[in-house]
């Protein structure tokens, strides 16, 4: 699936690591990472208090067309995730 660019905006605002964060009523600690020198991006998420699990790679080919892969779960799942989650500030 090509995913939509506020997808891409939301999903490359997110800090790589570790981060904690809320989307809708749901607290998550998620950690994104990046490989393949930055033409492979993956990103997982547990539900802190839950079941709630989110599992994503993205790759940026050559083209420059990304391409998303959920693991097991379906696109509109992974989207909606990304684009409603809010990462904690911690000062």
């Amino acid at each position: 699936m090509t995913p939509p660019d506020s997808f891409l905006t939301a999903f490359f605002a997110l800090p790589q690591g570790t981060l904690t964060g809320h989307a809708g009523d749901r607290h998550y600690v998620a950690s994104r990472s990046v490989l393949a020198g930055g033409q492979s991006h993956k990103l997982v998420a547990h539900e802190l208090g839950g079941k709630d699990y989110i599992s994503l790679n993205l790759y940026l080919t050559r083209s420059g067309k990304a391409l998303l892969r959920p693991c097991e779960m379906p696109a509109e799942k992974v989207v909606e995730f990304v684009l409603s989650l809010r990462p904690n500030v911690h000062i």
